[in-house]
């Protein structure tokens, strides 16, 4: 058995050292010395002197009384010679608890039992009982009290309130990690589902690429049949791709072709133009460098070459020395196209498009057409008149007069390419669709479908004999139409990015894309040979196989 001090303060035996696991009250040593008597606290003080510091003896003037340990606290709670302090001002001097009694008859200090409620009076007991008579807070006590008991109430249900609200936080605050988890839950799902549709929408783009590729093949053999029939078919117009040329360091987006057809001339998003010998070698002649933005327009007009970029400028060039002339700031945002007419220049922009007259190498503005619903992607002049494409609208304009004579409009969105034939008005949009019309009545004729992306640019290649469209599309593939009977009898897939620009010259195709190259294509030449193993004459009626 050991004191509380030694037992709590060490988790082993005093004695051995062994670990105590449990420590528990000895009841009979605690009731034996519990029995002892001792003096009482305010009977003793503090011997002072050397050596003896933390050592007590008994006070004559103390407390004399011994009690009992069990009994020794409530003893000394109530004992007469406990030291207190005047309830009236902590001030006064301290007092033992026998002279409280005497103190308080005596003590100036004594406050109205109204303070609180801004009484000022403090005096002794016999003013005490005389201010009461005369005190103003006196007649209003029960309702002061009253007031006291609401307000405790009061704070007390503040106090369950501000419980309640500390709890609710502690909950809300529990609603909010769970609802933050949640929200990373489901947009790790949302995650992976876009990614799911995404590949999904990969997968059926390829799907639809090679639904459309059998569809052309199906399209193209039975023209093949259908030509052959009547007798049209010639297997030299089958276009096959002749040489590549590669130079840019960013996708092309506009070809040029001089007229004599031994220049090429690209404008890329590496903000040069490339000029390529299209006779000999398909080799970079030179790189012309301008434009501090996309090169999207390329147009001639004599001797001059005209280029327009999202810098919002057109830069004119000498073809013979091909260096820069002249730079106009054109429109207010990127110039999208460019087309000549004898000795007039348009532009085309957002909403806009400006007519230039070109005096030897300056460009002066004659006026701007408005009332475009949008950007103006595409423009052609053909004979008299300026064909402009916008969103879900051909405007035809008189070149002489400026006036609008009218207006087609189309479906599949943006107005992205116009051809015009001798026949046809033809334009492709941004949803895949390539609108015809007809030029004399301008009723729609037919809506030829197959590509998969939008349709960026549009040639014809006219013989005496048969009119061919070239479409050029998102979907990476080219398109030829035979506009006799408005069907695709070749489908070209020759890049590996979208093909964004076409041109034509002495019967090749040229096609640039966002691969950065440019390809040209041209029919095949070859010669067919037939062998007839029987001799016919115009009235024959069994044909052979060849037949």
């Amino acid at each position: 058995t050991f004191c509380q001090k030694c037992a709590v303060t060490s988790d082993k035996c005093p004695v051995d050292n062994a670990k105590l696991t449990v420590v528990v009250n000895n009841i009979a040593v605690a009731e034996q010395i519990g029995e002892l008597f001792v003096h009482c606290k305010f009977g003793c003080r503090v011997v002072n002197g050397v050596g003896k510091s933390g050592t007590y003896e008994v006070d004559p003037q103390g407390c004399p009384f011994t009690v009992k340990l069990n009994t020794r606290k409530e003893h000394e709670e109530n004992c007469d010679y406990r030291p207190v302090h005047c309830p009236n001002n902590p001030s006064c001097l301290p007092l033992l608890k026998m002279n409280l009694e005497a103190h308080l008859r005596e003590c100036e200090h004594i406050k109205c039992p109204h303070s609180k409620y801004g009484c000022q009076f403090a005096g002794n007991q016999e003013a005490y009982h005389s201010h009461l008579t005369a005190c103003r807070f006196e007649g209003l006590k029960e309702f002061l009290q009253q007031t006291d008991d609401r307000f405790h109430e009061l704070q007390f249900s503040m106090a369950q309130k501000d419980q309640e609200i500390g709890f609710l936080r502690s909950m809300l605050g529990k609603l909010s990690e769970r609802l933050e988890q949640h929200e990373k839950s489901i947009e790790l799902k949302f995650d992976v589902l876009d990614e799911n549709q995404s590949k999904l929408g990969e997968e059926l783009m390829e799907f639809r690429r090679d639904t459309s590729m059998l569809s052309d093949e199906l399209s193209h053999i039975n023209a093949r049949l259908n030509m052959g029939v009547l007798g049209s078919y010639d297997p030299q117009q089958i276009f096959k791709c002749k040489g590549t040329f590669v130079g840019h360091q960013g996708p092309v987006w506009c070809l040029c072709v001089y007229p004599t057809g031994d220049l090429l001339f690209s404008g890329s998003s590496d903000k040069t133009i490339k000029v390529w010998d299209t006779c000999t070698n398909y080799k970079c002649q030179k790189t012309l460098e301008g434009h501090d933005g996309i090169v999207l327009a390329l147009c001639i007009q004599g001797n001059k070459l005209y280029s327009g970029s999202a810098d919002c400028t057109i830069i004119v060039w000498d073809i013979q020395t091909l260096h820069k002339v002249n730079t106009i700031r054109a429109h207010d945002n990127p110039v999208c196209t460019l087309v000549s007419s004898s000795n007039t220049l348009f532009t085309g922009s957002l909403k806009a498009i400006k007519v230039w007259d070109i005096v030897g190498t300056e460009l002066k503005p004659r006026q701007e057409l408005t009332g475009l619903n949008h950007w103006v992607r595409a423009l052609v002049a053909s004979q008299n008149y300026l064909y402009s494409g916008s969103y879900q609208t051909i405007k035809i304009w008189d070149i002489r007069t400026l006036e609008c004579v009218h207006v087609l409009q189309t479906s599949g969105g943006s107005v992205y390419s116009i051809a015009v034939t001798s026949h046809h008005i033809v334009c492709g949009t941004y949803e895949n669709l390539i609108h015809v019309w007809d030029i004399e009545t301008k009723e729609q004729m037919r809506t030829l479908t197959g590509h998969v992306g939008t349709v960026y640019a549009l040639a014809v290649i006219s013989t005496p004999d048969q009119t061919k469209v070239f479409s050029a599309s998102y979907d990476r593939s080219l398109r030829v139409w035979s506009m006799d009977n408005m069907i695709c009898t070749q489908t070209l897939l020759r890049h590996q990015g979208s093909v964004t620009a076409l041109a034509v010259s002495r019967g090749r195709l040229f096609s640039g894309a966002v691969d950065s190259t440019v390809k040209v294509h041209t029919t095949r030449t070859r010669t067919r040979t037939r062998t007839h193993t029987r001799t016919h004459t115009h009235t024959c009626v069994q044909k052979c196989a060849v037949c």
